[in-house]
């Protein structure tokens, strides 16, 4: 059983922990950080929750299978290295478009799939951990 005080401070830290996670991820290009970073921190506000309040509740809150979220990230890690190939170049070298409101590039997609890929990953440890009897 868990204080009410820790379930309130839990529901108001939750939406700034995965607004945090996802600055961090953006800002991961050319400071500290990226997608392994802002992947912890997205983790960790769905661990912090799941103390607070269950397991099942967590998982109700994502309503996706961590596993699921992992290979989805695998997959776009491994999509990210596919443009650099249609221009003669290797294998996972950086790529860039223009974008009128931005300069999208392979390194922001890759840092995308590391960040899906660490969530999944730290959710399924903390989940498994937290229904074991």
């Amino acid at each position: 059983m868990t204080s009410i005080i820790f379930r309130t401070a839990t529901r108001y830290m939750f939406p700034p922990l995965l607004v945090f996670s996802v600055y961090v991820l953006l800002r991961g290009h050319h400071y500290p950080g990226g997608g392994f970073v802002g992947g912890l921190f997205a983790g960790s506000a769905f661990s912090l929750y799941a103390l607070a309040f269950s397991v099942g509740e967590a998982r109700g809150i994502l309503r996706v299978d961590p596993r699921d979220i992992t290979a989805v990230g695998l997959a776009i890690a491994l999509l990210s290295g596919i443009p650099p190939l249609f221009s003669d170049a290797e294998f996972l070298t950086g790529t860039w478009w223009v974008l009128p409101f931005m300069d999208l590039g392979t390194p922001l997609i890759f840092d995308l799939g590391v960040y899906f890929v660490v969530f999944g990953v730290l959710l399924t440890l903390v989940f498994s951990l937290g229904e074991e009897e």
